[in-house]
C-alpha cells in the first residue's frame, strides 16, 4: 500500500472527487480527516463515508466547517493531530462553480466563489504546512485546480481565476516549502461529472459535445482523480514538486 500509516486531510470530501480520493487513500493505508461544508444535508453522506473507510481498516473523522472561512484550516489540522498524531498529506479539493454571466455578476457570488475556492485554500494550506514543518518529516500538499486554470469560460469569469490562483499557489509553495521537504503539486481535472456541473451536463447535446472533445471518448468520473492524488501523495512522487498534472482525458491538447 502506498500510504501506509499516513494521515491525510481532504477538503470537500463528502462527495465527488473528494469522496473518491478519501476512499482510495484509505485503501492505500491512510487515516483520513474528512473536511466538508458542515451542512445538515451533507452529514449523512459523511457518516456513510466514515463507515466505508472504517470497513477498510482505517480511521476517519469529519470536520464540518465552511471552506471559505480562514479558520477552517486550523480546525482540520487540529483534528488530524488530536486524532491521528499529525498531518502527512493535505488535499485541497473544496470548490464551487455557480455558472453566471460576467456583465451582471453579483458581487456576493464573486466573493463567495473566491473565498471558497482560493482564499480559504490559502489559509488551509498554510495551516497544514506549518504543522508539517513542526513535525519535521516533510509532507505532500495537493491542490485540485482545473483545466479552467489554462482556458477561459464565458460563464466562469469568477471561477477560472480561482483555479489559476490554486495552480500558482502550488508553484510558489513548492519553492517556499521545499526546504522543509514539503512537496506541493496541482491536479487539473477536465470535465468530470460532479455536482458542480450536474445541471450544465443535463443537456445531452452538451454532454455529447464535451465527450467528443475528449480523445479518450468519455467524460471523467471522480474515481479518475483518486489515483493521481494517491500518486502525488506517495513516495512514488518523492521528486515531484511544483508540477501540474492534467487529468482530462486529453481534452486540453485536442485543438483540431
Amino acid at each position: 500500500m502506498l500510504l501506509t500509516d499516513k494521515n491525510v486531510i481532504i477538503t470537500g470530501a463528502s462527495r465527488g472527487i473528494g469522496r473518491a480520493a478519501a476512499l482510495e487513500c484509505a485503501r492505500q493505508g491512510a487515516n483520513v480527516v474528512i473536511g466538508y461544508s458542515g451542512s445538515p444535508s451533507s452529514r449523512s453522506a459523511v457518516e456513510e463515508l466514515i463507515r466505508e473507510i472504517e470497513a477498510l481498516g482505517q480511521r476517519a473523522v469529519a470536520v464540518g466547517a465552511p471552506a471559505g472561512d480562514p479558520e477552517t484550516g486550523e480546525l482540520l489540522v487540529e483534528a488530524a493531530v488530536s486524532n491521528f498524531g499529525g498531518v502527512d498529506v493535505f488535499v485541497n479539493n473544496a470548490g464551487i462553480c455557480p455558472f453566471h454571466s460576467f456583465l451582471d455578476m453579483p458581487r456576493e457570488l464573486y466573493l463567495e466563489t473566491v473565498n471558497t475556492n482560493l482564499n480559504g485554500a490559502f489559509f488551509a494550506v498554510q495551516a497544514a504546512a506549518n504543522q508539517m514543518k513542526r513535525q519535521g518529516r516533510g509532507g505532500a500538499i495537493i491542490a485540485v485546480s482545473s483545466i479552467s486554470a489554462l482556458v477561459g469560460g464565458g460563464m466562469q469569469t469568477h471561477y477560472t481565476p480561482t483555479k489559476a490562483g490554486l495552480l500558482s499557489l502550488m508553484q510558489s509553495c513548492a519553492i517556499a516549502l521545499g526546504p522543509y521537504g514539503i512537496r506541493c503539486n496541482a491536479l487539473l481535472p477536465g470535465t468530470i461529472e460532479t455536482d458542480i456541473n450536474k445541471d450544465d451536463l443535463a443537456d445531452q447535446d452538451k454532454r455529447d459535445y464535451m465527450a467528443s472533445r475528449t480523445p479518450l471518448g468519455r467524460l471523467g468520473c471522480p474515481e479518475d482523480l483518486a489515483g493521481p492524488i494517491v500518486f502525488l501523495a506517495s513516495e512514488m512522487a518523492q521528486y515531484v514538486t511544483g508540477a501540474s498534472l492534467l487529468v482530462d482525458g486529453g481534452m486540453y491538447v485536442n485543438l483540431q
